[in-house]
């Protein structure tokens, strides 16, 4: 095994594992294949050694003899033990991955008859949303920008537009004026993989953009501008640190406590139409979702919410 590795995990105060005798050979010929033929880093290459050699380590302890012998409940039997010690699911994953790699590695190498990690199903992953604003929050938050300024209106645009279409922060940078129609109240979006979708713009949104427009814009315009529609002081298309830098600001302003992010007003966007009653694959479609099982997480969150509250405050609830 690669001394090198160990000493650096050592120097670390990690724990230091030795693979047992049996499954020291195929990983060490692992490891070679891939810092040589892949070209792996070596902090990748000893991620991969540590994964391994605590899988090697955990399935002796099961009476597993070698790599030919492990079974899928001997692997179902070692993610269970890493999430009883309070492993998170990313890690699990990682490991997991680190093991069907060396299971391939081995049935190309003649080693295995059979892929032991075939029928094993990544741990789920927690998926976080991002603090969701309540709608007396929101429209605090909207009118926190000094519309007397050209800064104001462009704020004030910027943030109708995201929450009230959805965008997300990498669209509403890039967007062009020519995209949006505020008499009709839509505007054509490219999101992801470069996929076109229209989302609907109402009417404070495209009032807001408006004003922007013959108030605030030419203010910003410099030699070289370009055709976006939300600009920097320096005439640039304004960027995504910048929007996160205003959402913070703003929401200081108008004294919300919580982690207000570009990503939270259109998770509030998502979450207040569900609320409303809106269909979630319209929802979906608004969002530029290419899997419908993405928005319904929000309809979970919600669900979530409701019951606590429930919980929370109904008068017999914990009798």
């Amino acid at each position: 095994m690669g001394a090198k590795s160990k000493v650096k995990r050592r120097e670390r105060g990690e724990t230091l594992l030795e693979p047992p005798q049996a499954f020291e050979s195929e990983i060490s010929a692992f490891l070679a294949w891939v810092q040589l033929e892949k070209g792996l880093s070596p902090n990748t290459v000893e991620s991969y050694e540590k994964d391994l050699v605590q899988c090697a380590v955990n399935l002796k302890e099961q009476g597993v003899s070698n790599w030919q012998n492990v079974r899928l409940e001997n692997l179902s039997g070692w993610l269970s033990s890493l999430t009883a010690d309070d492993y998170a699911a990313s890690s699990l994953s990682r490991k997991l991955s680190a093991v069907r790699m060396l299971a391939k590695f081995l049935m190309g190498e003649g080693k295995l008859d059979q892929d032991f990690t075939e029928l094993l199903a990544n741990p789920r992953k927690a998926r976080h949303l991002p603090d969701c604003l309540s709608i007396e929050e929101m429209e605090r938050f909207l009118e926190a920008p000094d519309l007397n300024t050209p800064t104001g209106k462009r704020d004030r645009a910027l943030f109708e537009l995201m929450y009230g279409s959805g965008l997300r922060v990498s669209e509403i940078c890039s967007l062009p004026m020519n995209a949006i129609d505020t008499d009709e109240g839509f505007a054509r979006v490219f999101g992801k993989g470069s996929k076109e979708r229209v989302v609907p713009v109402g009417k404070h949104a495209s009032e807001a953009i408006r004003n922007y427009l013959h108030g605030g814009r030419p203010h910003f315009v410099k030699d070289g501008t370009g055709g976006e529609l939300f600009l920097s002081m320096r005439g640039k298309a304004i960027s995504r640190k910048m929007v996160w830098v205003l959402v913070k600001e703003y929401a200081r302003r108008a004294g919300i406590e919580k982690n207000v992010s570009p990503h939270g007003l259109r998770h509030s966007f998502a979450t207040h139409l569900l609320m409303g009653g809106a269909d979630v694959r319209s929802v979906q479609e608004m969002l530029g979702h290419a899997d419908v099982g993405t928005t319904q997480i929000y309809t979970q969150v919600e669900v979530e919410r409701l019951l606590d509250e429930h919980a929370n405050f109904h008068p017999l609830a914990n009798s």
